[in-house]
């Protein structure tokens, strides 16, 4: 019997761009019932990720076999466990994609996404 702890995604269902991504994946795991649970970063245990409510914000994470994820990693950590987008996962795995990735996610995407995040909680929309 396999007793093995379900992925754990950890995301910002505020932002529309990270929830409407997020969303996908989530009805695409419960549709084929594969252990991933998402947890919006708002409601969840932050303690339990080790995480402040700003560092959550700035990027996905995802747990899983106990380890946690962050960024490019967690993107693959969770397609790994969906078989429809295994294939990204090794690709984005590949040295130069990953570092390009990595470059782009950490440079460009994920700063932007939060910038976008403080911007929308100063105006309460968040």
């Amino acid at each position: 019997m396999n007793h093995q702890q379900p992925t754990t995604v950890l995301y910002n269902a505020s932002c529309p761009v990270c929830s409407r991504e997020i969303e996908h994946y989530q009805r695409y795991t419960e549709a084929r019932d594969l252990p991933v649970v998402y947890e919006d970063l708002t409601t969840a245990e932050l303690e339990a990720w080790g995480l402040t409510p700003a560092q959550a914000a700035r990027r996905l994470h995802v747990r899983k076999d106990g380890q946690i994820f962050d960024g490019i990693p967690a993107f693959i950590a969770l397609w790994k466990d969906m078989p429809r987008y295994r294939w990204l996962a090794r690709v984005v795995s590949l040295p130069i994609l990953h570092g390009t990735a990595v470059l782009a996610y950490d440079h460009v995407l994920a700063p932007l996404l939060f910038a976008w995040h403080k911007s929308r909680l100063k105006r309460g929309k968040a």
